[in-house]
């Protein structure tokens, strides 16, 4: 007689969660780490309020999102990191050619800015967040053989870069997180996130539109190119 492992219902619930396109385009929305009113999401995803908050609901109470309320607002976030790269790694297993094409000369764009470079809940990716990992790497301060880990130079890099790696909990310094774009792992954990949080405060990088692309200003090019010797073309 076989046992069934006592794993096989909860993974059933998570993606059951998952597999409904309202709930999965507000999981991929709440990538930009930001948090969310219902109404911003209902609007995003296209549906009526109450049918958004029916969803939410589910999210919540599956453990995906937290939620939390000021006034009559609802705002909603992604529940943690591990959330975050739960996303992230199914969006890279969809087929590149699975996505729409972009109806609109304004979705093309949207569309070009996100590979270009984005945040990934809090880390770069796109093909800003490969460029920089692919320099760590090639700089001796990152290795990929068996997992990402930081190097000795790696964390002294940051500390000379000003940039604090302060560990809180159990997350891991670095981590390979696929690129739904790219189809290669860019640096998250702790480090990718520092390094995102820099970026963002410094002003090497700004948001741009209403999701979670990012461009990378001229101070950031030579930051950049200084600290990682990335050639600018490589960012734009």
């Amino acid at each position: 007689m076989t046992t069934k492992d006592p794993r096989a219902a909860g993974l059933a619930r998570l993606a059951a969660l998952a597999a409904d396109e309202t709930r999965a385009a507000c999981l991929l929305a709440l990538l930009d780490g930001r948090a969310w009113t219902a109404g911003e999401l209902a609007r995003h995803a296209g549906v009526a309020a109450s049918t958004l908050s029916e969803h939410l609901g589910k999210l919540v109470a599956g453990g995906l999102l937290t939620e939390e309320r000021q006034g009559r607002h609802r705002y909603v976030r992604l529940a943690d990191a591990r959330v975050a790269h739960l996303v992230e790694d199914l969006a890279a297993q969809v087929a590149p050619d699975a996505a729409a094409r972009p109806r609109t000369l304004r979705q093309a764009g949207a569309g070009s800015a996100m590979a270009r470079g984005r945040t990934c809940y809090d880390h770069l990716a796109g093909r800003l967040g490969i460029a920089v990992t692919d320099a760590f790497t090639t700089r001796g301060l990152l290795v990929q053989e068996t997992g990402f880990a930081l190097t000795d130079a790696g964390l002294r890099w940051f500390g000379a870069a000003g940039i604090g790696l302060g560990r809180r909990g159990r997350r891991p310094l670095a981590r390979a997180c696929l690129d739904w774009t790219e189809r290669r792992p860019h640096l998250a954990g702790v480090a990718g996130a520092a390094l995102c949080r820099h970026a963002l405060e410094t002003g090497w990088c700004v948001r741009i539109g209403s999701e979670r692309a990012v461009k990378v200003t001229e101070a950031g090019e030579r930051a950049l190119s200084e600290l990682l010797g990335i050639d600018a073309e490589a960012l734009r």
